[in-house]
C-alpha cells in the first residue's frame, strides 16, 4: 500500500454510534482514537493506535507513548485523528510533548469537537469515576479489518473508582478501579459529570488472583503540561451533583425562597395593620378633640343666642319694639348656627383610615429593567463545566436584551433558546423579571442533535430586538419547537439572582 492511499485511507467516511444523553455522553463528543501509522519506502512497517480527548476545538491531549514514533520519526509516521461522531477521520500533527510525564498535545484541522473541562476540585477515595477510550482487546474482537480503525465510533466506558494517589516514575497518579486496556492510553478518566481528572496511561498485570488497577496522570500534571505548551483550557472546581440532586436542591431552595417571601409579606402587613391600628387611634382622638370643640362651639353659641331673644324680651316691655326685633332676631342667628354646629360636628369612620407611608414605603421599588449584574446562585445550580462568574445584563420592557437580543414572553418570562453555528451546545436563557431570576439551562448535544436543533433554529425570522408583538408571539412558538426537540434532562443549569448595576440610574431601564 503506498503512501498516498494511506492517507485516502486515514480520511475515509465511516459512521458514528448513537450518543446518549448524559453527561459521559456528552464528553464522549470531544473523545478520539488516535492512530499512528509508520511507512517507509511507501510501504507500511508499523502501526498503532490510543486515545485522546479534545482540550481546545482543534487540539487533543493523549500519552507520549501513543505518539513516541511520530515524535522520532516526523517524516515516517502518520497521525490520524479519529473522532467519536462525524463521517471523516484527520490527519494531525505533533506540537508538544514531555515524556518525563507520558503527555503530548496534537493539532489537527477540518472540524471542531468539543473541549472536555479539567475538574481542579478534591477528589476523595471511592468517588466514581468512568474511563473512555478505545480499548485494543474489545477492537481485536470486533474490527473485521484495518478500516474500523479509522472509523469514527463511540469510545467504550468503563466505571470504576478512585483508589488514591500515587507516583509513578516522578509523576503524580490517581489509581483507580476502572477497566482499561491497550488502546486506553491517552483517554479520559471522567468525575460522574463529564470532568476530566486524569489521563489514563497504564494498568497493572493480574498475577494469580490479583486485582488490576489502573493509573491515571493526574490533572494536576495535566494542567502543568498544558500550561507550559502555552495551550488554554477550561477548568472548573464545582463539586459533582446528579440531576435528581440538582433538581431537589432548586426546589427546596425555591421553596425556602418562597417562605422567606410569605413569611417577609406577612410580617409587611402585620407591620401595615399595626400602623393602621395606631392611625386609627390617633384619628380618633383627632376626631373626639374636633367634637367636642364643634359642641362647645354650639353652647356658646346656643348661650348666646338664648341672652339676645332674653335681651329683646326686655326691650319690648320698655317699649323698644325696634330695637327688641333686631335683637331678637340676631338671637335666633346664633341658635341656627348653635344647631348648625351641634349637628355638623365630625363622625367617625375607621374604614376610612389609611396607614401613615412608612419609611420604607417611600423607597422605590427595585427595578427589574435596565442594566443589571447578575450573581450566581450555587445551591439552585448544577455546573458541570462552566465557569459561574457574574453576568452583566441589560433588559428593557419589551424583552431586548443588551440591545441585540430579543426574548420571546413565556408566561410572565422572558425567554430566548441559542443555538450556535460551531459549538455543540444549546442553551436555553430565562429571565423572571418578578424575582429578577436569570437562568441558563445547557443540553450538550451530538451532532446529529445539533444539526437538527440547527434547523430548527433556521425557521426563526426575528433577528434583532422588536416591538412587534406578533413577531415576538412567533418566536416564541418557533422556541417551543427548538425546546420539543431538546432532551428531557439537560447537563447543566446555571441560576444567577440579579440587582442593579452600581452605575444604573435608579429608575431602572434607560
Amino acid at each position: 500500500m503506498t503512501k498516498r492511499l494511506l492517507l485516502l485511507l486515514v480520511l475515509l467516511l465511516g459512521w458514528t454510534g448513537a450518543a446518549r444523553a448524559d453527561d459521559i455522553s456528552a464528553a464522549a463528543r470531544g473523545v478520539v482514537r488516535v492512530v499512528t501509522i509508520a511507512v517507509v519506502d511507501d510501504e507500511v512497517v508499523g502501526f498503532g493506535h490510543g486515545s485522546g480527548f479534545a482540550v481546545a476545538p482543534n487540539r487533543i491531549v493523549t500519552n507520549a507513548h501513543v505518539v513516541d514514533l511520530a515524535a522520532r520519526y516526523p517524516d515516517n509516521v502518520i497521525i490520524g485523528v479519529v473522532p467519536s461522531e462525524g463521517n471523516k477521520s484527520y490527519q494531525g500533527r505533533l506540537i508538544a510533548i514531555d515524556t518525563s510525564r507520558d503527555l503530548a498535545l496534537i493539532e489537527f484541522s477540518g472540524v471542531n469537537l468539543a473541549p472536555l473541562t479539567l475538574y481542579n476540585g478534591p477528589v476523595q477515595e471511592g468517588d466514581a469515576m468512568v474511563a473512555l477510550g478505545y480499548p485494543g482487546n474489545v477492537d481485536m474482537a470486533t474490527a473485521r479489518s484495518a478500516m474500523d480503525y479509522i472509523t469514527p465510533q463511540a469510545p467504550v466506558r468503563s466505571q470504576g473508582n478512585f483508589a488514591g494517589r500515587r507516583s509513578l516514575q516522578g509523576t503524580s497518579v490517581l489509581l483507580h478501579t476502572a477497566s482499561i486496556a491497550r488502546g486506553n492510553s491517552g483517554g479520559p478518566l471522567l468525575d460522574r459529570c463529564g470532568r476530566v481528572i486524569g489521563v489514563n496511561s497504564a494498568q497493572t498485570l493480574a498475577d494469580q488472583g490479583d486485582s488490576t488497577f489502573a493509573f491515571a496522570i493526574s490533572g494536576a500534571e495535566l494542567g502543568a503540561f498544558l500550561a507550559e505548551a502555552k495551550q488554554s483550557y477550561a477548568a472548573v472546581g464545582t463539586a459533582c451533583t446528579s440531576i435528581e440532586e440538582s433538581m431537589a436542591a432548586d426546589r427546596n431552595a425555591t421553596a425556602r425562597e418562597q417562605a422567606e417571601a410569605a413569611a417577609r409579606e406577612r410580617e409587611a402587613a402585620a407591620r401595615a395593620e399595626a400602623e393602621r391600628q395606631d392611625a386609627i387611634a390617633k384619628a380618633r382622638e383627632r376626631n373626639e378633640a374636633a367634637r367636642e370643640n364643634f359642641m362647645a362651639g354650639a353652647a356658646v353659641l346656643l348661650v348666646l343666642g338664648a341672652l339676645a331673644i332674653g335681651g329683646a324680651g326686655m326691650l319690648v316691655s320698655r317699649g323698644r319694639q325696634r330695637e327688641a326685633i333686631w335683637v331678637a332676631a340676631g338671637g335666633g342667628v346664633l341658635m341656627l348656627g348653635a344647631a348648625a354646629l351641634f349637628f355638623s360636628r365630625p363622625t367617625f369612620d375607621e374604614d376610612s383610615i389609611l396607614p401613615v407611608p412608612s419609611a420604607s414605603d417611600s423607597v422605590s421599588a427595585i427595578p427589574a429593567t435596565g442594566k443589571m449584574v447578575c450573581h450566581f446562585v450555587p445551591e439552585r445550580s448544577r455546573v458541570t463545566i462552566s465557569a459561574t462568574n457574574d453576568v452583566p445584563l441589560e433588559i428593557d420592557r419589551d424583552g431586548c436584551v443588551n440591545g441585540r437580543t430579543q426574548y420571546a414572553e413565556s408566561g410572565d418570562d422572558w425567554e430566548r433558546i441559542l443555538v450556535p453555528s460551531e459549538e455543540q451546545t444549546v442553551s436555553v436563557l430565562d429571565y423572571d423579571p418578578d424575582t429578577r431570576t436569570y437562568t441558563n439551562t445547557r443540553y450538550l448535544l451530538s451532532q446529529a442533535q445539533m444539526e437538527r436543533a440547527r434547523q430548527l433554529r433556521a425557521e426563526v425570522q426575528l433577528k434583532t430586538c422588536s416591538t412587534d408583538q406578533a413577531a415576538r408571539a412567533n418566536l416564541a412558538t418557533r422556541q417551543q419547537t427548538i425546546r420539543g426537540a431538546l432532551p428531557q434532562e439537560y447537563n447543566e443549569k446555571l441560576v444567577y439572582r440579579c440587582e442593579p448595576a452600581r452605575d444604573a440610574p435608579s429608575g431602572g431601564e434607560e
